[in-house]
């Protein structure tokens, strides 16, 4: 899954995609390097970022999905927590709702079951303005796993197929680095939900406090991260550099695979 955001303030590439021609532009090279898809947001969940009207953040990300959508047959996913948002969205040539609030917004259940699109179910504790402000847990392998599957059955209840729900530990939102670090070790113990696991690990701020290293400079701990990932059960990374971590990914699944001589 590539990364697209069409926001003048994300945490990485803030303002360098939020004109259409340079979303489109950078959407094609996110393709070729080769993402099964792509992940358009027109609001950043980094910490402390302010938050954005429904009329804006469907202005930023409507004409690129449309222009994705005219232009190649990938998967297009919608980063939007707004049921008018999913809506406009999914009009445009969405097929995947992919909500850091696991659609826990006032009618974001039924408009995603309305649209029979497939949905991302992500853990957050708090809200992204706040969310690193001391995060506590007591057990946050069990706290993460409980939240994902009751909000799983919610959506489920609303009636969005089983089959359509991919989950989302939710690395680096409302998590300090050794709750990271622990979902991590533990990222295998998810399977047990039945659920394709997604994880975003790139350029987060945990690789930077390990590693030393500003934004820019953690492709390598971020390829690692995906690495481990994939071994301990993920199905769906989440990232700013695709073709490096298309790599890696290929190279893991390979060796766990086998591939005949």
């Amino acid at each position: 899954m590539g990364i697209l955001n069409v926001t003048p303030d994300s945490f990485s590439d803030g303002n360098r995609y939020s004109s259409v021609d340079a979303a489109l532009e950078r959407a094609a090279r996110i393709e070729e390097e080769g993402a099964a898809i792509i992940d358009v947001g027109g609001e950043s969940t980094r910490p402390g970022a302010a938050a954005v009207e429904e009329a804006v953040e469907i202005a930023r990300v409507v004409p690129v999905i449309e222009g994705i959508a005219a232009a190649s047959g990938v998967a297009i996913s919608i980063d939007s927590s707004k049921p008018k948002v999913m809506a406009a969205a999914v009009a445009a040539g969405a097929c995947i709702v992919n909500d850091v609030y696991a659609l826990r917004a006032p009618g974001a259940r039924a408009c995603a079951a309305a649209s029979e699109v497939g949905v991302c179910l992500m853990h957050m504790q708090g809200e992204p303005r706040t969310m690193q402000d001391n995060p506590h847990y007591d057990d946050v392998v069990a706290e993460v796993y409980e939240f994902l599957a009751r909000q799983r059955d919610a959506c489920v209840k609303a009636g969005i197929a089983r089959e359509a729900i991919v989950l989302d530990p939710g690395l680096g939102f409302g998590k300090g680095l050794a709750h990271n670090m622990m979902l991590l070790r533990e990222l295998s113990r998810f399977a047990a939900l039945n659920a394709p696991l997604l994880v975003g690990v790139s350029r987060k701020s945990f690789i930077g406090r390990i590693l030393g290293k500003p934004v820019d400079e953690r492709l390598y701990g971020g390829l690692a991260l995906a690495a481990l990932a994939v071994t301990r059960g993920a199905r769906i990374v989440r990232t700013h550099d695709v073709a490096a971590t298309r790599d890696a990914v290929r190279m893991v699944s390979a060796v766990l695979q086998g591939i005949d001589p």
